[in-house]
């Protein structure tokens, strides 16, 4: 009996040197990813500062998760500080002091919103420009337009620290970055009029993509804290959050209110701040294009 506890404590011990040796290599590959080249080609678009396109330009800062992240006015927040070791503090992005875009070229910014790419080359960790890919240049130069023009705002760079086990997922593969999700060689998306229509309602939910994936069926949120719950299955399936929503003005009322329509609150990892900023147009279409979706399983077509 003491020589097959001395066994399976030996066999134990082997596991734990395994496993701490696989986290270790695991961490050593992500730190090469995360400064690796990533090669796009990208067309330069202008932004647009007339009085129309600044007030688009704004409409999506504050729609569209950007103010979620960056704060309202632009000078960078913790987006994820939980005191255990996992920080995202996100950067100044107005014209103030210690911005990262002062020398933002058109380019620069057509490569970091749309694909994900930093002006050098590397891959940016946590903003999910795949929600951003499927802009249209005119709502690309729009928001670029809005941003070039903010108030400037005291605010410095970027802060990302990630737990040596979060660090060992995304060097194996298992916490892809935004760079790696997007299909670089799609065009830019064609104008859609802007109206209560399902066609404009997935332009809509593109913005819904790094959360609940590429199928919106939900599921676990690639790098999100570990007791972040599950992202919502948004598809019309059986069983599915979409059933609680009867009609559009139901839906509204959830993204406004942040509560179900018996009165429970949703989960608070959901951008409510930016979902309040919705226009009924666009909650209506998001609705429309929703619930004619293909019903997939949770976590399907992420």
């Amino acid at each position: 009996m003491k020589r097959w506890m001395k066994y399976g404590l030996l066999g134990a011990s082997g596991l734990l040197v395994i496993a701490a040796a696989a986290v270790l290599v695991g961490a050593e590959l992500g730190d090469r990813k995360q400064h690796r080249k990533v090669e796009v080609s990208v067309v330069a678009v202008p932004p647009a500062t007339d009085t129309a396109a600044v007030a688009r330009g704004r409409y999506l800062f504050m729609s569209r998760g950007c103010a979620e992240c960056h704060g309202p006015d632009g000078a960078g927040r913790d987006v994820v500080n939980d005191g255990k070791g996992f920080l995202v503090h996100s950067p100044n992005i107005t014209p103030g002091p210690n911005n990262v875009v002062a020398r933002y070229a058109a380019v620069d910014w057509v490569r970091t919103i749309r694909h994900g790419v930093k002006p050098s080359g590397q891959p940016v960790l946590v903003m999910p420009s795949e929600d951003y890919n499927r802009f249209t240049d005119s709502d690309l130069a729009a928001l670029v337009g809005f941003v070039s023009q903010m108030p400037p705002a005291q605010g410095g760079g970027a802060a990302i620290n990630l737990p040596l086990p979060m660090k060992a997922l995304y060097g194996f593969g298992l916490i892809p970055d935004a760079a790696s999700k997007i299909d670089h060689t799609l065009p830019p998306s064609q104008p859609v009029t802007e109206a209560v229509s399902a066609e404009h309602g997935a332009y809509v939910a593109n913005a819904c993509i790094g959360c609940h994936g590429a199928g919106l069926a939900g599921g676990k949120i690639s790098g999100g804290p570990p007791d972040w719950p599950p992202a919502a299955n948004l598809t019309p399936g059986t069983g599915t959050v979409m059933g609680r929503y009867p009609d559009a003005q139901a839906f509204a009322a959830m993204l406004r209110s942040g509560k179900r329509p018996d009165g429970t609150g949703v989960s608070t990892v959901m951008p409510f701040a930016s979902m309040r900023e919705l226009s009924d147009t666009d909650v209506q279409a998001l609705y429309l294009h929703l619930k004619r979706l293909k019903p997939l399983a949770t976590g399907e077509g992420r």
